[in-house]
């Protein structure tokens, strides 16, 4: 009996110290995660020096406003900021709304070529991007869409990996039981997909949506080989003419404003971190 219950402590234990180990490992890499973010904080609120500061300074300063300033000063930081906004958000919305189309699709209809057009669809993952741009321009130029919105939001409405990611999403979160018994209560073809699809499959959205929010808002070089005009400007490219300064790189100023561009991504990850992680979760769990 004695034994018995030596065992069971050294397990208890054993279990206890592994919780503890388990969670100083998430700390620390919670920790090392958050630190490249704090000791850009620490910069923007210091002077144009403190990134040459040895041993780093880890302190937070009261220069930040005086560093923002600078910023506005140097560009239109706010007007980039709406572009990239608006651009990034109708972008999302359109590959949400038809990736998921096409995702349900693939997954529930049967129609010719399939999957052939399945096996096309993803080979496109494959080609560079960098192929593309030269077309995409040309087409662009051709229909006069060179220094607009346009030309950023129209190539960007649909993508391969979003048709991937839905189409496997609901083919194991949508059971065609439900497809069949909305279709026996009279519910026509949008009308199940809204009410039957949508509702289950909320998460896989909600984790495409940040992904191609976090895509297209920090995409720098599609921009920059469109956009003429300094008033469509996106925030990449504004954040890239604090770079040109004669009398060297003012760390500080730079910081500010690459501080103050990413709240907007991580607002948006708050938002939607409970559906993000659901999302990204749904395959180990077994129905």
């Amino acid at each position: 009996m004695s034994s018995l219950n030596t065992m069971t402590t050294k397990r208890s234990n054993s279990g206890f110290f592994s919780k503890i180990l388990y969670y100083v490992l998430l700390i620390a890499g919670a920790l090392i995660s958050i630190f490249p973010f704090y000791w850009m904080f620490v910069i923007a609120t210091n002077d144009r020096g403190a990134v040459f500061h040895i041993p780093p300074l880890l302190t937070i300063g009261d220069q930040f406003f005086n560093n923002f300033e600078r910023v506005l000063e140097k560009s239109d930081f706010f007007r980039a900021l709406g572009n990239s906004l608006f651009v990034s958000s109708m972008v999302t919305i359109s590959v949400v709304f038809f990736c998921t189309l096409a995702g349900y699709a693939f997954a529930k209809y049967e129609f010719p070529f399939k999957k052939v057009l399945f096996f096309c669809v993803i080979g496109t993952l494959f080609v560079p991007t960098q192929l593309s741009v030269l077309p995409t321009y040309i087409i662009m130029a051709k229909l006069h869409w060179i220094d607009s919105y346009k030309a950023l939001i129209v190539p960007a409405m649909v993508n391969a990996f979003g048709i991937f990611w839905m189409r496997q999403y609901i083919s194991t979160a949508v059971h065609s039981e439900l497809i069949e018994a909305g279709r026996i209560d009279g519910g026509g073809h949008f009308r199940i997909f809204w009410n039957i699809a949508i509702p289950v499959i909320t998460p896989a959205m909600a984790t495409l949506a940040i992904l191609n929010f976090m895509n297209v808002w920090n995409d720098f070089f599609w921009p920059l080989v469109v956009l003429k005009n300094k008033e469509h400007y996106t925030i990449q490219i504004a954040l890239q003419q604090l770079f040109s300064n004669r009398d060297g790189l003012d760390y500080g100023m730079i910081m500010s404003a690459t501080f103050t561009a990413t709240l907007p991504l991580l607002i948006v990850f708050l938002f939607f971190s409970r559906y993000f992680i659901a999302g990204l979760t749904s395959g180990a769990i077994k129905s």
